[in-house]
């Protein structure tokens, strides 16, 4: 789509862009009404056949009502939606700390890590007991505030570009979303709460060692990696890692879902718990709650 800027959208004034990627084009713009700076996110429909934008078009109104629904502080809330010369676009605060992407390129300690995604996990749970998955957590969607707190944001748009099984953004039949953080069953269009434990267990690795398990240059090169190669242990690029730190890792990218922790609560518990140094855990789960060693139940 061509450069906003310095257009007016309505009550907004479209100020500068913020960033692009494969599903949306960020804008910083001012809400002339409420005098303050927001974000308006465009969705972008170049790759997605002019037969289904019709079919976009209703599915991006039902995903930004159920967005405009999510109340936790540690989600970027949605205060507005709407159309622009056939571009469907969502309006939410402006939060000038960037995001976590920006922070992902160096390795952190483990208490760092943990203390940044616990929030983002607790807002996860939320997420899924409102039935809604995210379908696409990486760092680029974790914002930062000015205080330093992490939050989630883009809820729904991998939902509104994924059209079915022959009409994905990426034109081959995956399901949609950003094929580094994608759990295995994602590949083949199936997703459930466990398929973002997945993806926040991928964003806790590159926390911790500076990289994404598997990468390539293509998203099927990442595909067959994943499906064929061992998990990199994180303790090859850390030195000292705790054993309980990378058993954490292990259960969140274990590749059958059935495999990892029963609910975004659980893995919350666990980062919540490492946050302050290392912890006599056991990464087994009963009832969907973390065992700490020595507990009885």
């Amino acid at each position: 789509m061509p450069d906003l800027t310095g257009q007016s959208i309505g009550r907004y004034h479209i100020i500068a862009p913020l960033g692009e990627g494969g599903m949306a084009t960020v804008y910083k713009a001012f809400d002339t009404r409420l005098e303050c700076d927001v974000a308006i996110k465009f969705i972008r429909k170049e790759n997605v056949p002019a037969s289904q934008w019709e079919r976009m078009n209703a599915r991006f109104e039902r995903e930004a009502k159920r967005m405009a629904k999510l109340m936790h502080p540690n989600i970027v809330k949605v205060t507005d939606y709407g159309e622009y010369e056939g571009n469907p676009y969502l309006v939410m605060p402006y939060l000038p700390g960037g995001t976590l992407k920006n922070r992902s390129q160096k390795s952190m300690s483990y208490q760092q890590a943990a203390r940044i995604l616990a929030p983002v996990a607790r807002a996860l749970e939320y997420a899924h007991r409102q039935d809604t998955i995210h379908r696409d957590v990486k760092p680029a969607n974790i914002l930062i505030t000015e205080d330093g707190a992490p939050m989630l944001t883009d809820f729904g748009v991998a939902k509104i570009l994924d059209l079915g099984e022959d009409n994905t953004l990426t034109g081959t039949g995956m399901g949609v979303g950003t094929p580094k953080y994608m759990a295995p069953e994602q590949w083949l269009n199936r997703v459930s709460p466990q398929t973002d434990v997945y993806a926040l267990g991928v964003v806790f690795y590159e926390l911790l060692t500076g990289r994404v398990p598997y990468d390539a240059d293509t998203p099927a090169g990442v595909m067959l990696k994943q499906n064929t190669e061992p998990l990199p242990r994180p303790e090859q690029f850390v030195a000292g890692l705790p054993d309980d730190v990378e058993r954490v890792i292990f259960k969140a990218l274990a590749k059958d879902p059935q495999q990892r922790y029963a609910d975004m609560g659980a893995l919350a518990q666990v980062l919540e718990r490492l946050c302050n140094g290392p912890q006599k855990l056991d990464t087994t789960l009963r009832g969907g709650r973390l065992k700490e060693r020595g507990t009885k139940w």
